[in-house]
């Protein structure tokens, strides 16, 4: 390989890892934290109708487990 290749190589590693290393961490302040638990931020915002969806699937499916808990595939927990 040539200089100018690994000098590129060298180059685009240092930008990425500078990169990644800056963007990792982020302080939130506690002002800033009421934004950041808006419902739209949550990933199952609807607990009652995932619990819903999760046993009627069980249901028709005709076994439980495989969504957050560990049990058997006969139902029984």
């Amino acid at each position: 390989m040539s200089q100018s290749v690994l000098g590129r190589r060298a180059v685009l590693l240092t930008v990425a890892l500078t990169a990644f290393v800056c963007g990792a961490c982020e302080t939130v302040q506690p002002w800033q934290r009421g934004r950041l638990a808006d419902r739209c931020m949550i990933f199952d915002a609807d607990a009652s109708q995932v619990a819903y969806m999760t046993h009627w699937q069980e249901a028709r499916e005709g076994a439980a487990g495989g969504y957050g808990v560990q049990s058997g595939g006969c139902g029984c927990k």
